[in-house]
């Protein structure tokens, strides 16, 4: 999907569709715009739900000061246009009220965005905004002033969050980012003291930027990848809708045959991944003109090693990701299914799948189908795409039950005589 060249009105209601379905906006809250470089600047509308907002309900703001539309400009069009003069650098806008990020704003802190890599890089410097009403020119200069200091995204007191860059996707990605960083933070104090990543981790995590395949032409595309690539199409844009996946994080491949695999894209908005985007890797070797995922050498390695596994998925959900940035200790056996379904999961240290990607894969043995990688990522394999997905939900669901239990009492797990009457009833012994 070629975002950018969507007319402006189409690419704020796209934006606002994934705000509002991902629960990070109510009916009347947020807003969003872009500007022209003619100097026109288009916006979201006051007083209209934003759960059904239609291309037309987008007001059109001249450069002449003109307002064109059936509505009226958000109400926050002051401190859009204030942001706009400070930082000639920006044309698009996200402002919005994620209830993690209000959290933040409550208590006037800034989420850590050095949990797990990657997301200081899409954020960058980020600033907090004095306090001001909604709609005033206080409000707008007080949050322009943290603007020009180079900062793209500001909390606002009391208030939420607005997010600068020089196209609605990225705005959108920063934005998205940064609750994600809020909700894993708060997940994770729930249990534990979240441990940020050490600057020679940080600088550990660009080596993966090292991959070099060579490239090759496929002959053909058989209904076998053809298949492979519309499922995995359809679960990463469930991924997106669970949060499981964000539009910049989470790599899910699928074995073709003995000597290929189809992986995701680097830097792709995994929302809108079309079957075409995804890349065959054959050999060792890459489809023609496009970049796999870093992580293609650790996939590869899993699918070479470990014949029962025909699916693998990193991702970063945050209630599983919140045991990985804390020392508390995840354990599938809370319920049956979740035992059942991810068994013991280890933890690995830092950098794992990309300095020893070999030595990793060959922990996913059958009887080791999930781990967790300190500061990074969750790894999830399965004998399908289906498997592999479902095991995901299973444990982001069990992080989040294990999470919730911190506000009722110590967990009762299920204990050794129960786990091998399950082994012995289910064969997993």
């Amino acid at each position: 999907m070629n975002f950018e060249m969507l007319h402006p009105a189409r690419q704020i209601v796209a934006t606002m569709e994934r705000i509002y379905g991902y629960g990070m906006t109510t009916t009347s809250g947020g807003n969003l715009s872009i500007l022209e470089e003619d100097g026109d600047l288009w916006i979201t509308p006051g007083g209209v739900d934003k759960g059904s907002l239609a291309p037309e309900d987008i007001m059109h703001v001249g450069r002449d000061g003109r307002v064109i539309g059936r509505h009226r400009p958000s109400v926050e069009l002051p401190f859009h246009q204030r942001i706009y003069e400070a930082r000639p650098d920006l044309r698009a806008i996200v402002h919005a009220h994620p209830p993690a990020l209000v959290a933040f704003s409550i208590v006037r802190r800034i989420p850590n965005t050095l949990l797990i890599p990657n997301m200081h890089q899409i954020c960058g410097a980020v600033g907090m905004a004095e306090y001001g009403l909604p709609g005033s020119a206080d409000l707008g200069e007080k949050i322009a002033r943290v603007f020009a200091l180079g900062c793209d995204v500001v909390v606002l007191e009391n208030h939420g969050v607005v997010v600068g860059a020089r196209d609605l996707l990225r705005a959108f990605m920063a934005f998205e980012t940064l609750d994600f960083c809020a909700r894993l933070e708060i997940d994770a104090r729930r249990i534990g003291m979240p441990v940020g990543l050490r600057a020679e981790d940080v600088a550990l995590s660009t080596r993966k930027d090292g991959v070099r395949l060579d490239e090759f032409t496929p002959a053909r595309c058989g209904s076998v990848e053809r298949a492979a690539r519309q499922q995995m199409c359809d679960l990463i844009r469930r991924a997106c809708d669970q949060k499981l996946f964000t539009s910049t994080q989470g790599t899910f491949s699928q074995r073709i045959d003995d000597r290929a695999f189809v992986i995701t894209p680097y830097l792709a908005d995994r929302k809108h991944l079309e079957v075409g985007d995804l890349v065959r890797i054959e050999d060792g070797r890459r489809e023609s003109g496009k970049t796999p995922s870093r992580s293609v050498r650790f996939h590869q390695e899993i699918y070479r090693q470990q014949p029962h596994v025909s699916s693998v998925i990193i991702a970063h959900p945050p209630s599983i990701m919140a045991f990985a940035v804390t020392d508390a200790t995840f354990d599938s056996r809370l319920i049956p299914e979740s035992y059942i379904m991810l068994r013991g999961v280890p933890r690995l240290p830092f950098g794992a799948t990309f300095t020893e990607p070999a030595r990793t894969a060959a922990l996913f043995a059958k009887d080791t189908p999930i781990a967790l990688v300190q500061n990074d990522c969750a790894v999830v394999t399965g004998r399908d795409l289906l498997q592999a997905f479902d095991r995901l939900e299973v444990a982001e669901y069990s992080a989040r039950a294990l999470i919730a239990t911190r506000s009722l009492g110590p967990p009762v797990l299920i204990d050794a005589e129960k786990v091998a009457e399950i082994d012995r009833t289910f064969g997993l012994a």
